[in-house]
């Protein structure tokens, strides 16, 4: 065969694991183009490495139907390889002598696992469900100098076992990890952009984790599934609302600003931050805009903050009245509205996400009762509202919003080259 230089374009989030690593990893969420990523790393190491043996392994794989066998050979195919490599019906047998098998890690055990400890590479896919035990078998038996283990998942659970080894605080020495989701991807089918919208749209909860790659969340006990974020434009004349709320010990402090038309409830600044000391308030309100000239309903926690910030260029700051019923009847008035976040406003969102119910930690039962956690920004977003709850106002469906699309850009892929001869 003439010498035939090839390109193989790679999206830049997985630049860094093309360089050598006993460790690596890609998690994210859905269309980031992980699986691909890896079955095109896999064919070139069995090119630039003759002989090369590769063994694509998951926790349980009933037949090679939910392999990454049929991944591999289109990529084989796609950069014109056909000829260099014989597909089988169970491997694929590659340059040199090399071969990529597939295989369940729950079929092996300790004796048989003996099998591939002279495999150069393993990669985990769906590496979310590897076990522990699969986990504690795999690492010592790819052994050879120089072989890697690849593992490429969609979180699920932060205490999963890839998770801990990985992402936890202490990841073995040497390991190159990615986060790689759909914005990422230069080459996202326009399908799958229809569904991801469709996601953002109806359930920010499932978004997040399908497509951004968060953790899984209960979504039976969340408490907020009326909103999504959406880039919008704030008119000049809007009337602003601002809540703010008081960080305690390693809470935040924190000042958001809303405004209400109609049923929708629009957040478009928010201000945040861990330990903040009390004169150093003012300057983290001062990135909302105007707060010093509007009306500010603050946690009633903390009176003598309250005083200091009204002394110190915010006159129009006042408590917050709460009362018995006030946080259950704030959340049940924010769940009227439909609540549209700004992109900035990354922590409203988050909150959003997380804010639950309590659940039984016998049984998982959801209870009536509300999680003290994940609800600084909801907070503020309560007393923003407090007066227009108080007054009896009803969100209504007459004032009808507008929604635009934030632009996306992707990252500029970097560019293997190789030949082969």
């Amino acid at each position: 065969m003439s010498s035939t230089t090839l390109q193989i374009p790679t999206a830049r989030v997985f630049a860094p694991l093309l360089h050598p690593a006993r460790y690596k990893g890609a998690h994210g969420g859905r269309g980031s183009g992980k699986s691909h990523f890896f079955a095109g790393l896999a064919v070139e190491q069995c090119l630039l490495q003759p002989g090369c043996r590769v063994a694509c392994v998951r926790e349980v794989q009933k037949s090679l139907k939910n392999s990454v066998k049929l991944l591999i050979e289109d990529k084989i195919r796609e950069f014109g390889l056909a000829q260099l490599f014989e597909i089988m019906e169970a491997e694929i047998r590659t340059p040199g002598d090399g071969v990529i098998i597939f295989q369940g890690m729950q079929n092996h055990t300790a004796d048989s696992i003996k099998s591939l400890e002279g495999f150069d590479v393993a990669w985990v896919e769906e590496a979310q469900s590897l076990s522990r035990r699969s986990l504690d078998l795999l690492r010592p038996t790819i052994r050879k100098p120089g072989s890697e283990l690849w593992f490429s998942w969609n979180p699920n659970e932060p205490d999963d076992p890839v998770d801990a080894l990985l992402r936890g605080d202490q990841p073995p020495a040497g390991a190159v990890v990615v986060e790689a989701n759909w914005s990422d991807n230069p080459w996202l089918p326009a399908e799958l952009r229809q569904d991801l919208e469709d996601d953002r749209r109806r359930d920010p909860d499932k978004f997040a984790h399908v497509w951004g790659g968060a953790y899984a969340r209960n979504s039976e006990a969340r408490v907020f599934r009326n909103w999504t974020v959406e880039a919008f434009d704030t008119p000049a004349d809007a009337i602003h609302r601002y809540g703010a709320d008081w960080g305690f010990a390693v809470d935040p402090s924190v000042l958001v600003r809303c405004r209400v038309e109609g049923r929708t409830l629009y957040v478009d600044q928010e201000a945040w931050q861990v330990g903040c000391e009390i004169d150093h308030l003012p300057a983290l309100f001062d990135q909302v805009e105007g707060s010093r000239r509007w009306p500010i309903r603050a946690d009633s926690a903390r009176p003598e903050t309250v005083s200091y910030m009204r002394r110190n260029g915010f006159p129009r700051i006042t408590s917050a009245i709460k009362g018995q019923g006030s946080l259950e009847d704030g959340i049940e008035f924010l769940r009227s509205f439909d609540i549209v976040v700004h992109p900035r406003c990354v922590h409203v969102a988050e909150e959003l996400t997380r804010y639950s119910y309590k659940t039984d930690p016998q049984t998982g039962e959801i209870l009536p009762l509300l999680a003290d956690k994940d609800n600084h920004t909801i907070d503020a977003l309560r007393y923003a509202l407090e007066e227009l709850r108080r007054s009896g106002y009803k969100p209504s469906a007459n004032a009808p919003r507008e929604r635009k699309r934030s632009d996306y850009g992707f990252n500029v892929e970097p560019v293997r080259n190789w030949k082969t001869a």
